[in-house]
């Protein structure tokens, strides 16, 4: 029996409008085997959700580059709890070194600032793909 890659939802939520570098992890992930689906700019948190729910996704991933990456991500964390949604959640982007921390006790399973390297991103979901 052939193991499956990692499904990982990728997305823009709210109106940052800025993706290029989402659109840079989604093809360092698709290269490295996995099953990616970005979802593109403007995305609700219902949507994300539900397109997580639809292909039984084991990651969801958000860039934020608009400052508002606490109230996602507790939109988010709440999104999943109500849906009971059983997949890892990270967050990348313009993140501050003092919030790294505020949103991981919010229950963010990990946060990729600007600079971090899609290997690092990529050794991380294999590493959680199983869990």
């Amino acid at each position: 029996m052939t193991k499956r890659p990692p499904r990982v939802i990728l997305a823009k939520p709210g109106l940052d409008g800025h993706d290029k570098g989402v659109r840079l992890v989604a093809m360092s992930m698709r290269d490295a085997g996995f099953d990616v689906h970005y979802l593109g700019l403007r995305q609700s948190i219902d949507s994300i959700a539900a397109a997580a729910k639809e292909r039984d996704a084991d990651f969801i991933g958000l860039s934020v580059l608009s400052g508002t990456h606490l109230r996602v991500a507790d939109r988010m964390l709440q999104k999943l709890r109500e849906e009971k949604l059983r997949c890892r959640f990270f967050i990348g982007g313009v993140i501050p070194k003092a919030d790294v921390l505020r949103l991981l006790e919010l229950g963010v399973d990990n946060v990729f600032p600007v600079g971090t390297t899609f290997a690092a991103m990529n050794q991380w979901i294999l590493e959680h793909c199983e869990e």
